[in-house]
């Protein structure tokens, strides 16, 4: 993912009301920000952090820029979660991913079957099973190079879980992608200290069959790239 012009930069004043974060440019100006990004962003708001931000050309936004990078004291945190699946997108399509890049079809949005909501994509191929992925963005950085998901309790998170686990028992595939956008992360490992009952889930999904990957980005003002598949630890407790 590309950015035509790079990231502007500024610094956090502070982050309020979930989706608004105030900064003030390099050029001095006051500026209020959407924030796009609905977790408790920990380690991600701390006053006086540096951050780069976007600006769109839809004159119909009321806050035309956008907050995507926070530099903070344990890396830069890619803070805009609606990157996420883009970047992963751009991964697929790109054959990044060495295990799935064996599929030829992509749909994104898919329905799951026999339940509510959706998967964020459906991998097809011929002579391949059906392939589903479900991303989430993984900013948490604990001690250690330990990164951790979710970063607040997330029933929705968990649901996902559950339905690609079913996805199994119908003889499909099932991948849970963390998506690891924080330069400070070195491994992943679900957040069972936030939300137990997920980390719970998320192994005895893993035991089923479901296939759990962590594909961690670099970040520049100039792009986001993928760096390198970063090892899943479920044994922490």
């Amino acid at each position: 993912m590309k950015f035509d012009p790079p990231l502007a930069q500024g610094v956090l004043v502070r982050r309020y009301k979930r989706f608004l974060a105030d900064v003030i440019t390099q050029q001095g100006q006051a500026l209020t920000l959407h924030c796009p990004n609905t977790g408790a962003m920990t380690g991600a708001d701390e006053p006086g952090s540096e951050v780069w931000y976007s600006e769109s050309a839809n004159l119909k936004r009321k806050y035309p820029h956008t907050l995507e990078v926070v530099c903070s004291a344990r890396g830069k945190i890619g803070v805009n979660t609606l990157r996420a699946n883009r970047l992963i997108h751009e991964a697929l399509q790109a054959r990044q991913i060495d295990s799935l890049a064996g599929y030829s079809q992509i749909k994104t949005e898919a329905a799951i079957p026999e339940g509510n909501g959706r998967f964020d994509f459906r991998l097809t191929a011929p002579a391949l099973p059906i392939c589903y992925v479900e991303v989430k963005n993984m900013t948490l950085a604990l001690a250690h190079g330990r990164g951790a998901f979710p970063d607040a309790v997330s029933e929705r998170a968990l649901k996902h879980v559950e339905a690609l686990k079913a996805a199994i028992g119908r003889g499909e595939r099932a991948v849970l992608l963390f998506c690891v956008t924080h330069s400070g992360i070195d491994f992943a490992t679900p957040a069972d200290e936030i939300h137990p009952a997920y980390g719970q889930a998320l192994r005895e999904a893993s035991a089923a069959g479901v296939e759990i990957l962590a594909l961690k980005f670099s970040l520049t003002r100039f792009e986001f790239k993928p760096d390198r598949l970063v090892p899943v630890d479920l044994t922490l407790s």
